[in-house]
């Protein structure tokens, strides 16, 4: 039996020195994630004194990319595919790649669907190039991407990518706004049906909707819920729109660092919050576990989740019982994520050698979308499945993240949080490798020489893991917060705080707990910023992007 021992500064019992200093700021920003860098950015080059706080030694939360198995082999380890590189405002607002260098490999070949007659269903960036792989299976199956490809694109352009950046409007008046206008007839009609009704009435080969299914509900979706089609439309019409990062996930971080910091942000590491002072009933500033103060004059900023925002670190007494009963009751994911982290003697071989080259492989292992659907189910009963699952080899794109020649592998996996033989056992070393054994080993029979001479190396990395090094992904949710219905929105993760003001004076929220939610979008640090500094003011230095324009000059925002 391996105790946990608790870390000595997050124990209860820790005084730690008591410096009691006092420092001074505009705003505070707890938390160091994309969405708390995001809008420290902002705020600061539009001259506030900004601070960010962050509990763990490096910034970035999920954009993590760590030496887990040995050097000089780097993995990113939460943070892989960024969809929204071409969209997020903070990309082109601080010139990321025109001023900090950062690059990204957007591969031809995004996804493929290996099978065990030795066939593929590929999907290119190169629409036409995709209808060619999807009419081996289907005709009518190509001719159907073909079509939802460019509506889709239309659906992004016009509404759901602006709606990503800007405060959520109430269902009622949303879908008013919707209605008036034809392509937001067709978007509404969309979104009140299921990810599968939607792949299911567009495909009919079974492979083929194996694979559009699980692009449509991987990343936070029940696939039998009706009411988020919108989000399967989102996941559908980004599917070739998948990046990698040039030296990592953390690459981006670094880079929206340097920015922050070059006008005049602060960011601490290390640091460990003990309490939101409230005075008043005004959010005036933090105190840490060491006893220091750090006041806010015009802002606190949390990207923590609700639980810890409200509950833990400010406390229920300076919050009405109503609001105390609809955060208590805040949902997380029954599933999250497995991944296993591998280094490699030599890059993959598949028994198709034409997908040797594809970005990412899914769902290997599960070819039918009855399989698929097992997978689902499973979950909430608390199987591990390890016959189907994700897996990139981000080496064969960016070389820089191994400089030996040598190659990296990451295999992810849907998990339950809560396995039905018990928790605790993913604390075990022996299951951990014993998971990542019979991952591989499904993965060997589409790419024989992942076998044990080529692989070096293999660490895994559970739900429990998750959840340890990311405390706002509670029960390892890497959404922060399930994606149903009722909890997104005007609804995430309340009607009372869905436009990242709190019910406090000074407290706003800003992380992936609120609209627009998780991935990498930068959605919510963009709109908590504009926020901000409406409420106190600020000249903004940013312009609007030209989607959220030409949205509002067609009446859907």
């Amino acid at each position: 039996m391996i105790t946990i021992r608790p870390h000595l500064l997050t124990h209860p019992e820790y005084a730690g020195p008591q410096v009691k200093s006092e420092q001074k700021y505009d705003v505070v920003v707890l938390g160091a994630g994309p969405n708390g860098l995001c809008a420290a950015s902002y705020l600061a080059k539009a001259g506030l004194k900004v601070i960010v706080l962050e509990k763990r030694c490096e910034a970035g939360g999920g954009l993590a990319t760590e030496e887990v198995t040995f050097a000089p082999h780097m993995h990113n380890t939460h943070s892989i595919y960024h969809l929204m590189v071409n969209y997020a405002p903070v990309y082109q607002d601080f010139q990321l790649e025109e001023k900090y260098g950062l690059k990204y490999v957007h591969p031809e070949l995004q996804f493929a669907l290996p099978l065990s007659d030795g066939r593929s269903v590929c999907l290119y960036s190169d629409v036409e190039k995709t209808c060619e792989s999807l009419s081996q299976f289907s005709k009518r199956d190509a001719e159907s991407y073909r079509e939802i490809y460019h509506k889709f694109q239309k659906y992004l352009d016009v509404f759901i990518v602006p709606a990503t950046y800007v405060l959520p409007l109430p269902a009622p008046i949303q879908a008013a706004k919707l209605d008036a206008h034809e392509l937001g007839r067709e978007i509404s009609e969309l979104s009140s049906k299921s990810p599968k009704n939607i792949v299911n009435e567009l495909f009919e080969n079974d492979h083929v909707r194996t694979l559009m299914l699980y692009l449509a509900a991987h990343w936070g979706l029940e696939p039998d819920v009706d009411g988020v089609g919108y989000l399967a439309m989102l996941f559908l019409g980004m599917i070739t729109n998948y990046r990698l990062c040039v030296g990592g996930s953390h690459m981006l971080a670094q880079n929206l660092q340097k920015a922050f910091v070059e006008n005049g942000g602060v960011i601490r590491t290390s640091q460990i919050l003990k309490r939101i002072v409230v005075k008043n009933g005004v959010a005036t500033g933090v105190e840490l576990i060491d006893g220091t103060i750090v006041e806010a004059n015009k802002a606190i900023i949390s990207t923590l989740d609700p639980i810890q925002t409200f509950l833990k670190y400010t406390g229920k007494e300076n919050f009405h019982p109503d609001f105390v009963e609809k955060i208590e009751n805040f949902r997380w994911d029954h599933w999250s994520l497995l991944t296993v982290h591998v280094v490699l003697e030599k890059a993959p071989a598949f028994r198709d050698p034409k997908i040797d080259n594809a970005f990412v492989y899914a769902p290997v292992g599960i070819e039918r979308q009855e399989d698929l659907m097992k997978l689902w189910d499973g979950l909430a009963k608390g199987e591990l499945w390890t016959k189907g699952f994700n897996c990139c080899f981000p080496t064969v794109h960016d070389p820089v993240q191994s400089f030996d020649g040598k190659h990296t592998c990451v295999i992810s996996q849907m998990a339950p949080y809560n396995l039905k033989e018990g928790g605790d056992r993913y604390y075990s070393l022996t299951y951990k490798q014993e998971i990542a054994e019979r991952l591989l080993e499904t993965l060997r029979k589409y790419a024989p020489n992942v076998n044990s001479e080529n692989v070096l190396w293999t660490t895994t990395h559970t739900p429990l893991d998750i959840e340890n090094k990311f405390p706002n992904m509670k029960n390892g949710s890497i959404k922060a917060g399930a994606y149903e219905p009722l909890q997104m929105g005007f609804l995430r993760p309340n009607e009372d705080c869905s436009d990242h003001r709190a019910p406090i004076k000074n407290l706003y929220l800003g992380g992936a707990s609120t609209h627009s939610g998780g991935l990498i979008t930068f959605g919510p640090g963009y709109q908590v910023a504009n926020v901000v500094a409406e409420d106190w003011g600020i000249k903004k230095w940013w312009s609007e992007p030209q989607s959220v324009v030409n949205a509002r000059n067609e009446g859907l925002l």
